[in-house]
């Protein structure tokens, strides 16, 4: 929790968004009083829509949210800087950030893996009414490329290195926790739904913190030099049969 912002006249204060993983300014959005309550209460950045006038998480549309590591105040106290790790791209038009242009490598990086996920799957029947939507697993590919490069290159000050220079052990006990954090909020959004309660924060909380177990799961993998492709085909080969 940080202190209170020295909010501006129109009762705001900017967000500067950068990422855990190496620092990249990933956006910059504006938050009031509320915004920032919600962002401190579900670990979820949370946002004051100036267009809409109203509370906003980044994500609640497209899935791309961002997980809150650290939130900081300048030296004058009338800007945060939010250190995140993202579930998405967060510019809207599908860039890592909103400071990207739209033809960046970051951008054909992507949009090969996903290519190459896509040519390695079986063929599926086309999607009958009411089938649901893709879910962006393929985005899971630059996570893993980037928890791979963070193994490969040991950069000072990544968590991801921290991670792995603790061992099967440090990280096991990460991936322990948070599987635990995913159950209580989970069944907090149970009791949230069995209340008649408004279940928008336990649902946020619940995402979370299973991104929170698939990010940590994957520095694990990479721990042991175990690719992802490997459980995959497990589950491939389970389903197939």
């Amino acid at each position: 929790m940080i202190s209170e912002p020295n909010w501006g006249p129109d009762g705001l204060v900017p967000v500067v968004v950068r990422d855990e993983a190496d620092g990249r300014v990933l956006m910059v959005a504006y938050a009031d009083a509320e915004a920032l309550a919600a962002t401190e209460a579900t670990a979820l950045l949370h946002f004051h829509s100036r267009s809409r006038g109203t509370l906003w998480r980044k994500g609640e549309t497209s899935g791309n949210t961002l997980h809150v590591v650290d939130l900081a105040l300048d030296c004058d106290g009338d800007a945060i800087l939010a250190t995140v790790r993202p579930a998405g791209p967060a510019c809207h038009r599908g860039t890592r950030s909103c400071f990207d242009p739209e033809d960046t490598e970051d951008s054909e990086a992507a949009q090969a893996a996903q290519d190459a996920e896509a040519a390695a799957q079986p063929a599926l029947p086309p999607p009958t009414e009411g089938a649901t939507a893709s879910q962006g697993f393929a985005w899971l590919e630059p996570l893993w490329q980037t928890i791979e490069d963070r193994r490969d290159r040991r950069p000072t000050g990544s968590y991801t290195v921290s991670l792995i220079d603790g061992g099967v052990d440090a990280v096991g006990r990460k991936v322990t926790e948070e599987a635990t954090e995913v159950l209580i909020a989970a069944k907090d959004d149970a009791a949230a739904e069995a209340a008649g309660a408004d279940r928008t924060p336990t649902r946020a909380a619940l995402a979370g913190e299973a991104a929170d177990l698939i990010y940590h799961a994957l520095v694990l993998l990479a721990e042991r030099g175990v690719p992802p492709a490997a459980p995959l085909e497990v589950l491939r080969s389970r389903h197939a049969g």
